[in-house]
């Protein structure tokens, strides 16, 4: 866009986003790297920040929904996109069509997608997930060998090509988790069966950020990377983005709505939960649950506002919170930052995932559609 909205917006640097992705391909030099770009690129924007992705090196994209990734081809992105979580009567053909890879958990979807490609008229590229401990999606060790038999089959009929084989860690962001080598055990003993039985996959797959970061072992062809891509480290006990050689690609700013003085034993938003002890200037940032605040932070959540950290006074509510500013004077329309980068001596996602009791990941992501994305260095 050509002006920065005034209200709230979230600047989103994509020399960052490649950065981070030629940071973690140094990581994992002998794999390829995808970058997981699903619930709008972690709420980063998914059109601009694939195409930065790309641009850096990544040879695959990942979504959840295949919704995901057809908006992307709609949108003119090429090269690999593989999307994994589907429900029955789901759009098979128009992702067949698409040259989107699907993942498939089960025998259901198997059936579909080979429904989807005889009626598109084309081979069905499918990755077969292995549940290797994570108890979500992807196949229990029980049921592989008759999923991976009628994949065969269906590969040797034409209806499907086995583009890869994969999993994903339960506990890879705990380095040292008796889970995570009992997966790769899995993995690698689910991964021979199905190559016994004829599978050549294009890549085996099961390393997340983390272990992208701390599990060299586990890069077999591909690391897939969401949250490290953007520069939020995916846990804490790895180290921060500096630490990681990340850097953060979002920052999330606000003007100042309105300064006042209020005297002293002056309630402050709902339920009064903060009451100011003396004489105090008070700054309203115009953001709240509704873009994406976590209410959760209320009396705690961090923003800087002239050059000062301050925290959040009282209840975040829908659309506005309050911060105190003491002694401290500062405008309408003066600048607050929400989260960006420590680097910078803002607060960070991080900051606000511990005063809410949460992780990073949803930070980011819950940041909502009325919020203005305006792209640096595209």
């Amino acid at each position: 866009m050509n002006e920065t909205p005034t209200r709230v917006y979230a600047e989103i640097d994509l020399d960052a986003v490649r950065e981070n992705v030629r940071a973690l391909r140094e990581r994992a030099p002998r794999a390829q790297l995808m970058a997981v770009v699903k619930s709008n690129a972690y709420g980063h924007g998914a059109l601009a920040c694939a195409k930065a992705a790309q641009e850096a090196g990544a040879t695959w994209l990942g979504t959840a929904t295949p919704e995901e990734a057809l908006a992307l081809r709609a949108a003119g992105v090429g090269g690999r996109i593989m999307c994994w979580l589907w429900t029955p009567g789901g759009p098979w053909r128009k992702a067949v069509e698409a040259d989107v890879d699907v993942s498939v958990s089960g025998m259901w979807a198997l059936d579909e997608v080979r429904q989807a490609a005889r009626a598109a008229g084309r081979t069905a590229r499918i990755q077969l997930k292995a549940d290797t401990g994570l108890g979500r999606n992807g196949c229990q060790p029980a049921d592989w060998e008759e999923l991976v038999g009628a994949a065969v089959a269906a590969q040797a009929e034409g209806t499907v090509r086995v583009t890869g084989v994969w999993s994903h860690f339960a506990c890879a962001d705990e380095p040292g988790h008796p889970s995570i080598q009992l997966q790769l055990d899995a993995f690698r003993d689910m991964l021979a069966h199905a190559e016994k039985e004829g599978v050549e996959p294009e890549v085996r797959h099961i390393a997340n950020s983390p272990a992208t970061l701390t599990l060299p072992e586990s890069h077999f062809d591909l690391v897939r990377c969401g949250l490290a891509v953007y520069g939020v480290s995916p846990a804490p006990e790895l180290g921060t983005p500096a630490q990681l050689g990340l850097r953060p690609a979002m920052t999330l700013k606000a003007s100042l709505a309105l300064v006042k003085t209020v005297p002293a034993g002056h309630g402050v938003s709902y339920g009064h939960h903060y009451v100011t002890d003396a004489e105090t200037t008070l700054a309203l940032i115009p953001a709240g649950y509704a873009d994406g605040i976590p209410r959760h932070a209320s009396g705690a959540g961090p923003v800087l506002v002239g050059g000062k950290l301050r925290h959040v006074a009282g209840r975040v509510a829908m659309d506005q919170f309050v911060v105190d500013l003491g002694t401290d004077h500062a405008r309408v329309g003066d600048e607050a930052v929400i989260f960006g980068d420590a680097e910078r001596g803002e607060p960070t996602a991080e900051d606000w995932a511990r005063a809410a009791g949460t992780i990073a990941y949803e930070i980011v992501t819950r940041i909502g559609v009325r919020v203005p994305r305006v792209y640096l260095g595209g």
